[in-house]
């Protein structure tokens, strides 16, 4: 491919020089005399880079530039000028010109110019690549759901990323609240600015506050040149607070300080830093509770609730099992070199029927395994770890009646009850038949546990 320049000058023999000096080096070249003709063959082929002449017959320089702008806004223009024109050119710059050549011009340095401005554009055209991507990556289509409880979470999404509040995303792990947060992210007026991770859980005690708002020079015995925190790194964009549920009372105080105040301190420093951040935090514990046992700052928990979504477990979802192992299907596809479409039955409803405990992330993991060990178009039950395999009542047997079901749904759905039948049962045996205990290891309500209970008979 190559690169197209567009020279703006009214004297002839410098458009001469520029064509033949550039053309030598691989550009295309095309000229124009007047500031009107300039714009003209701007608008119907765009130049990757102009050279423009501040001093035109028709036209100021300036007014040439923003036509430019306007017309082609992805050119660089570079200004090529005389001394007396020097502080137009400064002037040209502020308006968005690339840079300035002062009259008469260096020919290696123009060269040299020319070059860094088309580098420039090309990491810029790769930075717009890679903002589509992850705007579609991330996107609210890359969370895969149809069922009625996520329906109910889209909606809620797509009010929370149209709006600036602090938003606490709440369930097991392996649901998908980094995926949420970072589409929250995309979705909302911040996507352009950085998506920045902590994981709460995974810092030392003691650097938390470093980690979170940096550290000057000498502020520790390590601390052997100034460090930018997370806080800062996030700035005008949104930094999630993953797992926030594990941070000891005293990084509490120090985050609600950072989230009221919006401003923090370098560990070891005395300036202040005021921050523009979206926080987003998440959890998988039930932080009112935490709250109740002196876990957990209730300030800070208010602070974070602002906005709150709740994920389901796959569990309390199944239906959605059948989609997302056809978004694993093709996600893996490719990179396996594999041609699985689909599970065979038995597969399904062993898939189906499994608790599921690491909810989708566990799900993905297992698909992945059975990719890899399965060589048909079809993926067979065989392919699936030992686990799935271990069957209590025979496929398509009803494991409350002992007689087939009419479809693969109805088999599907009655091994689901037998399934968190036998869970419920186990929690309520672990609990003492505490069912206030056995909820929260469930990671239901109490309400939902009753009528679980009553629903599927179990008694004692």
């Amino acid at each position: 491919m190559k690169f197209r320049v567009l020279i703006i000058d009214d004297e002839k023999n410098i458009r001469d020089i520029f064509t033949l000096l550039l053309e030598e080096k691989g550009y295309q070249t095309e000229s124009a005399s007047t500031g009107g003709e300039g714009l003209a063959k701007a608008r119907r082929t765009p130049p990757d880079v102009v050279l423009l002449d501040m001093n035109l017959p028709d036209v100021s320089g300036l007014e040439v530039l923003s036509g430019l702008r306007e017309g082609c806004p992805a050119c660089r223009i570079i200004i090529i000028t005389a001394f007396g024109t020097i502080r137009n050119a400064v002037e040209a710059t502020k308006l968005g010109a690339y840079a300035y050549l002062e009259k008469p011009v260096d020919n290696e340095e123009l060269l040299l110019l020319i070059a860094r401005a088309l580098e420039v554009r090309r990491l810029e055209a790769e930075v717009e690549e890679l903002k589509t991507e992850l705007t579609t990556r991330y996107s609210f289509a890359s969370i895969v759901g149809t069922s009625g409880r996520m329906n109910s979470i889209f909606q809620m999404m797509d009010r929370i990323a149209r709006v600036d509040g602090t938003v606490l995303i709440s369930g097991e792990s392996g649901t998908g609240k980094e995926l949420v947060a970072r589409a929250i992210h995309y979705a909302g007026p911040r996507r352009d600015a950085p998506f920045v991770v902590v994981n709460c859980g995974a810092i030392p005690r003691d650097l938390i506050e470093s980690e979170f708002f940096g550290h000057s020079k000498g502020a520790f015995t390590d601390a052997r040149a100034e460090t930018t925190g997370k806080f800062e790194l996030a700035q005008r964009g949104t930094i999630f607070l993953d797992e926030v549920g594990e941070l000891p009372l005293e990084a509490q105080v120090k985050l609600l300080r950072a989230l009221g105040e919006r401003e923090i301190v370098k560990v070891g420093g005395t300036k202040t830093i005021p921050v523009d951040v979206r926080v987003i935090a998440a959890t998988n514990k039930v932080l009112d509770e935490e709250v109740g046992k002196g876990n957990f700052r209730e300030d800070l928990y208010f602070r974070l609730a602002v906005l709150s979504l709740q994920l389901p477990p796959l569990r309390e979802r199944r239906e959605d099992i059948p989609l997302l192992c056809e978004h694993f299907f093709k996600k893996y596809r490719a990179e396996l070199k594999k041609a699985v479409t689909a599970a065979a039955p038995g597969a399904m409803e062993a898939l189906l029927r499994y608790p599921w405990p690491g909810n989708v992330r566990e799900l993905e993991n297992v698909i992945y395994e059975a990719m890899v060990l399965s060589d048909d178009p079809v993926l067979a039950e065989r392919s699936l770890p030992l686990r799935f395999r271990t069957r209590s009542a025979p496929a398509g047997e009803s494991a409350a009646s002992g007689t087939p079901g009419d479809t693969l749904r109805d088999a599907a759905q009655s091994a689901a009850g037998s399934a968190e039948k036998t869970l419920i049962e186990k929690a309520l045996r672990d609990s003492g038949g505490n069912r206030t205990l056995a909820a929260r290891a469930l990671g239901v309500s109490r309400k939902t546990l009753f009528n679980k209970i009553k629903a599927l008979g179990i008694r004692g």
